[in-house]
């Protein structure tokens, strides 16, 4: 993480004394990020924020719960000091949050009008694990996994590609929430999947196992013992003239199971033929079901737009692994788009996934939003506070179930950033991105945030014995 360290010393600022502002104004201050009216954990780390004209601020942070007071003041960005920040995140409830700024606009200074930050009593997941890399088209050449404490700023880097013969490092799963039982891919010279479970780490060559296809898109069981793939040929073209970029899609994709106690591989027939392709596997929290996205294929590229994937759910037995009978959720045919990434919440109430007009990969499709589905009545709930005018994709749930963990393009319409936002069981908060130190890092850094999990702790990986798997 050193390109995000350099960031942040170069975004560093020196407090200065207090002003008194000359101005007022009834409008609310033009930050970024936009914490305006946001609902965030008790246990998250501070919200910094800027305004990038600004030569001077002051905010005054005000707990409307526990009555304390904070005061910060910097240059065109305000960096909160984490005990501070403590003490007013101490009792959920409001924080008001006043904001004086000084630039070559307002010289005397102006203060805007208040507003409120909502502290939920609902705590987050202490860690997340995601994965920076280039857009996807530019290459694979530096990458990484990293693992985020979300109280603090500490970034830990679990795995990079210049260990690995700089290939392609990818596609990482925990089984509930636990750094014990972890998965990745590493594509490349010496590839092949990486098990972790409990303290032993091993290398797998699943394609060499019956029916010999490959792991891609991943997910564990919740019980740790199984893994569920889909197994693709992933290629991308370009385009010449749209809004979106690149098309990313698939010649063919199949549906295996990975048993990591007997070391197979078990497919069912139906999820091996060329007339369907299946994509991203996703398990109940319970154990019970297997959701996927299923579509009859098409003449990939020249008929993308004729790629619409529907979401099913089978019965998974876990005692041998088998699947049931199909169950449909979200039929193609009947509403149109493509479905894609079930996630389910840890109550199996609610499945939220991304929809699109076409195609295999929502995450290449700036209309990509999220919608969401009540399990037991099949009825839509809304999701427009989470939702933007670019691109929304992998996202998860955190284990109580209060807060969803997704990336988004909405910045830049380039570059996915992670973004949170609160459940409270009825309605969802405004989406906010991920706290950084210096806000900057958000708009500075020239990676990609992919694949967001929640961990439950720190994960303890033994990276000299990784890379040695990959030098025999």
């Amino acid at each position: 993480m050193r390109r995000i360290c350099i960031v942040l010393l170069a975004c560093a600022l020196v407090a200065c004394g207090r002003r008194q502002a000359q101005e007022t104004t009834d409008e609310q201050p033009p930050i970024f990020p936009d914490y305006r009216g946001v609902t965030v954990p008790c246990n998250i780390a501070p919200l910094n924020f800027g305004i990038d004209s600004a030569t001077h601020m002051q905010v005054v942070l005000y707990s409307r719960a526990s009555q304390e007071k904070v005061e910060v003041s910097g240059s065109n960005y305000i960096d909160i000091p984490q005990k501070a920040w403590r003490r007013l995140t101490a009792q959920a409830g409001d924080i008001e949050v006043a904001t004086s700024v000084w630039s070559d606009r307002h010289p005397e200074g102006i203060t805007y009008q208040s507003f409120v930050v909502h502290v939920s009593a609902d705590s987050i997941d202490p860690w997340i694990a995601y994965r920076l890399l280039p857009p996807g088209y530019e290459g694979w050449n530096r990458m990484g996994i990293y693992e985020r404490n979300l109280a603090t700023w500490e970034v830990r880097t679990l795995v990079e590609n210049t260990q690995l013969n700089r290939g392609c490092v990818n596609c990482h799963a925990f089984a509930d929430y636990s750094p014990r039982r972890f998965m990745m891919h590493v594509r490349g010279q010496g590839g092949g999947t990486i098990v972790k479970r409990d303290d032993a780490v091993e290398k797998v060559d699943i394609k060499s196992m019956e029916p010999y296809k490959h792991g891609s898109y991943n997910m564990w069981h919740p019980k740790g013992r199984y893994i569920a793939f889909s197994s693709n040929a992933t290629h991308q073209s370009f385009y010449g003239q749209s809004r979106d970029k690149v098309e990313v899609y698939d010649l063919w994709s199949d549906l295996i199971i990975y048993d990591t106690e007997q070391h197979r591989v078990i497919a069912d027939p139906r999820f091996l033929t060329d007339d369907q392709h299946e994509i991203f596997p996703a398990f109940s929290p319970d154990g019970k079901w297997l959701y996927f996205s299923i579509a009859p294929p098409v003449d990939m590229p020249k008929e993308y737009k004729k790629m619409h994937y529907s979401i099913i759910r089978v019965p998974f037995n876990e005692t041998d692994g088998t699947l049931g009978e199909v169950d449909t959720l979200y039929s193609a045919y009947e509403r149109g788009g493509t479905a894609q990434m079930p996630r389910i919440s840890p109550d199996c109430r609610y499945m939220i996934y991304t929809v699109a007009e076409c195609g295999a990969f929502n995450l290449y499709h700036n209309e990509s939003d999220f919608q969401m589905m009540d399990l037991e009545t099949r009825q839509l709930v809304d999701t427009s506070p989470i939702n933007s005018n670019q691109a929304e994709s992998f996202h998860a749930w955190s284990s109580n179930g209060r807060w969803l963990l997704f990336s988004s393009k909405r910045i830049d319409d380039r570059y996915t950033r992670l973004f949170m936002a609160h459940w409270d069981g009825n309605r969802w908060g405004r989406a906010f991105l991920l706290p950084q130190r210096c806000p900057q890092q958000n708009t500075m850094l020239m990676m990609a945030y992919n694949i967001p999990e929640f961990v439950r702790e720190p994960i303890e990986f033994p990276r000299d014995e990784l890379a040695k798997m990959f030098r025999e």
